[in-house]
């Protein structure tokens, strides 16, 4: 599933962290994504509809199964008609007439017994060792098209491909059968050699030698094809002969005791005729179906298979004949591609295990048949843990497959029913855990990269391809927040999707840079922030343990501090340390990280002229304002830097960065050490632009602006703050006003301004302490009334600071309903 944060509009400041909230009801997972933000966010649980199309409807295999079932119909009703002629001559013209037949007659009906006792007997699907002789990935199918295409005769490539293709269909009987299910255990680590070793003890069927000593010439693929040549001959010689005797109808004398021999024989010839010209039709449906329709060309184009596709096209329509030819003529019918693909990958040789992983992985990337094809794979439990299994395959010669296997289980983890079950694999977060090679490779150059090969033999192995790969499928599962455990406690996963990271000086800074380095360390960050961000206890157990690995914070330094070429780095680097923020331990680790301070005020505080650039001011700003909420140390970092408060304070009139700066330069005065109240005493020369705001702010600018107020007013006296409201050209009845219709526009705690009310009390608080003349012009707006209002409409919305979704994370130090009962105190006793 695609995690999108929206974009925020100019002036709001609401941290943009998605947050993976898990509901679960019936037993269905649903997928809410949340902010962290200074306001609560409302969470929907009606999930998305599912689609669904009628890829099943639409297969183009199914051209191939009514194929193959067409002409397994013909190639039994000729095999029937051809045993019921062997049958008849045995029984009823060799053992009732043998004495009486004509000599000429005799002789026709043995040539036509033998060369059809050849035809069916060589039939492919009877012959043990012609089975054998049919390479793994459809060999002499191939052979049909190619051995005899140099021939420039027409009629003999349509003769080929009529004749060859049906000594193909060699399989064994149990190959029509669902394999067993695979012995070995998912997630362990496996023999990189054990599928070489197997294909050098065993014979490669196609390549075995009948006679010895014989060379090429008696291998078991030579003689399948002299066989294929025999069975057209024999069915030609047979019309011949057949044919020839019912046109001369010269059986002989027919005497008294023999007058049933010619209709005998006409019945025998008429048999045998029937039957080759069944066989020849066969061969003349197979020839234009194949030859002339491209019959397999088109479904594979249908399929979106690729240039490769016609090697499992050809291999599933032969296994479909098989199915028609050995058990029921509609068996085959009940094939499909993905079925097929399936039970090729429990397959012990790696080019059947190839084709099944390519077939599932176009399937599952193809738009038209994605929807269907992950169902039936979601729902095949062994499916799914043969697919995780072969992400541990790191054997050079099975690097197609493992690629094809992480990218169909990248698809399956973007569907919400599928997710939990590739999780709930064992040992399913070590096997992606072996996807991922450290981050010291993505930053390496091109040249050093291609000396990397794997220590086996040598051959160059593609480390980026598989930690892009890695990293989608940790990014998929990481929107469920009980995965989000499950790969926090992976043995040694989060210590490498940290190292890839890692972004050199060198990279940030080469425009030439691969693209697909890049691309891990993006979206290593974005694993990142979606598992900083989690909710509840594995939330806080995540950034625990993520902040405790030493080159976290480091990393995202080097990327704020070089990635000014790659904003979209910096702002996910901003995103994750945010994030990490909510945990005390993990601010203060980010905080005495040298640098990342001043780097952050930097982003905050530098012009900006393109919308990302603003978005990225923005973030930096939220960070600032998480970093330094109820956070002493940070405050007092912040302050070291040079001109930091004129720079806060000179933000605060420009309107992207207004409403963070207010919140900075209120924690400052909050909770900066009393040794800094000098400097923070400064912080009354903005007094004025602040009032200002007020008084003409609205929403979350209005809350930010009231809430600054509150926090400088501590540091003036009632004197300082008249000289404030007059150099803001405001009178103080003016202000009691707004703060009053304020107080009277919210009625109820409202979720974009969530603070706004306690804010309004503080304020006429401070007022009314520091000048008793207040009191009255509180009174005379009825601010009495209004504060029993807010008595009675007070919640739990209004006692945090930020918020986790609907979660309040950090609660304010003091209850509103302790402040409303100083605010009434105070116009009482006046």
């Amino acid at each position: 599933m695609k995690m999108e944060q929206e974009q925020p509009k100019e002036g709001d400041t609401s941290i943009g962290l998605d947050i993976v909230q898990l509901t679960n009801r019936g037993g269905s997972s649903n997928f809410v994504a949340s902010q962290l933000s200074f306001e609560p966010q409302s969470e929907s649980s009606d999930p998305p509809p599912i689609s669904r199309n009628s890829s099943s409807k639409q297969a183009p295999e199914k051209k191939l199964t009514l194929f193959a079932f067409r002409l397994a119909l013909l190639e039994k009703s000729a095999s029937g008609l051809g045993t019921l002629a062997f049958v008849w001559a045995t029984v009823v013209l060799l053992g009732g007439f043998a004495i009486k037949l004509e000599g000429k007659d005799f002789l026709f009906v043995t040539i036509i017994l033998v060369i059809e006792s050849t035809r069916i007997f060589s039939r492919s699907h009877e012959l043990e060792w012609q089975h054998q002789s049919a390479s793994t990935l459809g060999g002499t199918g191939t052979y049909s098209f190619r051995a005899l295409q140099s021939s420039s005769r027409l009629f003999f490539r349509a003769l080929s491909a009529a004749v060859n293709p049906f000594s193909v269909l060699q399989r064994d009987g149990d190959r029509s059968r669902r394999p067993a299910r695979s012995n070995r255990a998912v997630g362990s680590s496996r023999d990189d050699s054990a599928v070489e070793s197997t294909a050098q003890r065993i014979w490669h069927g196609p390549d075995v030698p009948l006679i010895p000593y014989a060379g090429w010439v008696f291998m078991s693929k030579n003689i399948s094809r002299v066989l294929s040549w025999l069975q057209l001959l024999s069915a030609l010689a047979c019309v011949s002969l057949s044919l020839l005797r019912l046109i001369q109808q010269d059986y002989g004398n027919v005497e008294q005791d023999s007058r049933n021999r010619k209709p005998a024989l006409n019945l025998f010839y008429a048999l045998a005729l029937a039957e080759a010209l069944i066989f020849l039709m066969e061969k003349a449906y197979w020839t234009w179906r194949i030859l002339y329709c491209n019959l397999l060309e088109t479904v594979s184009r249908e399929c979106e298979l690729g240039e490769g596709g016609i090697v499992s096209i050809r291999r599933f329509f032969y296994d479909a004949y098989a199915k028609c030819i050995d058990g029921s003529v509609f068996d085959g019918l009940k094939m499909d591609l993905v079925t097929f693909a399936k039970e090729l990958l429990n397959s012990e040789f790696r080019d059947e295990q190839l084709i099944g992983a390519q077939v599932l992985e176009k399937f599952a990337k193809s738009a038209k048949f994605a929807d269907d094809t992950l169902r039936k794979i979601g729902t095949s439990t062994w499916v799914i843990e043969r697919l995780v299994e072969m992400l541990n395959w790191k054997n050079p010669g099975e690097e197609e497959i493992r690629r094809c296997a992480a990218e169909i289980v990248s698809k399956l983890a973007g569907k919400r029913t599928n997710v939990l079950r590739v999780a709930a694999i064992p040992g399913a977060m070590e096997s992606i855990s072996s996807l991922l090679h450290g981050g010291k490779t993505s930053n390496m150059t091109p040249h050093e990269m291609s000396k990397r090969s794997d220590a086996a033999d040598g051959t160059n192995y593609d480390f980026s391809v598989f930690n892009l790969l890695g990293l989608l499928i940790l990014k998929k599962l990481a929107a469920d927040h009980d995965n989000c455990w499950k790969i926090g406690n992976a043995r040694g996963l989060l210590p490498k999707i940290i190292d890839l990271t890692s972004a050199s000086k060198t990279l940030l800074r080469n425009d030439r840079a691969p693209d697909s380095q890049i691309r891990t360390v993006k979206r290593s960050l974005q694993v990142v922030k979606m598992l900083v961000s989690t909710t509840g206890s594995t939330g806080k157990f995540l950034r625990q343990e993520i902040s405790e690995i030493v080159f976290t914070v480091s990393n995202i330094r080097e990327i704020i501090q070089n990635g000014e070429s790659h904003m979209v780095l910096q702002k996910l680097g901003i995103e994750v340390l945010k994030n990490l923020a909510m945990d005390d331990n993990a601010k203060e680790k980010i905080g005495s990280t040298g640098g990342i301070t001043k780097l952050l005020l930097s982003s905050f505080l530098r012009p900006g002229f393109t919308e990302d650039q603003n978005l990225l001011r923005n973030e930096a700003g939220v960070t600032l304002a998480v970093l330094t909420l109820e956070s002493i140390n940070n405050c007092d970092r912040v302050l070291k830097e040079k001109e930091v408060l004129e720079q806060l304070m000179g933000a605060l009139t420009e309107p992207v960065l207004r409403i963070n700066a207010s919140r900075i330069l209120r924690n400052l005065c909050a909770y900066s050490r009393a040794e800094c109240s000098d400097r923070i005493g400064r912080l009354t020369a903005a007094m004025p632009t602040v009032l200002k705001s007020i008084m003409e702010a609205k929403e979350k600018l209005l809350e930010v602006s009231i809430g600054l107020t509150t926090q400088i007013c501590k540091l003036m006296d009632p004197d300082e703050f008249a000289e404030a409201l007059r150099q803001a050209s405001i009178e103080e009845t003016d202000l009691v006003e707004k703060l009053v219709r304020t107080l009277e526009k919210y009625t109820f705690p409202e979720i974009m301004v969530p603070r706004i009310r306690r804010f309004v009390i503080e304020q006429a608080i401070w007022m009314m302490k520091s000048n008793r003349n207040s009191i009255q012009l509180f009174k005379k707006f009825e601010m009495e009334n209004l504060l029993g209002s807010v008595a009675e409409t007070t919640s739990q919305l209004e006692c945090f600071h930020i918020f986790s979704g609907s979660v309040g994370l950090i609660q304010h130090s003091k209850p509103l309903s302790s402040l409303l009962e100083t605010a009434l105190d105070l116009m009482i006793d006046s």
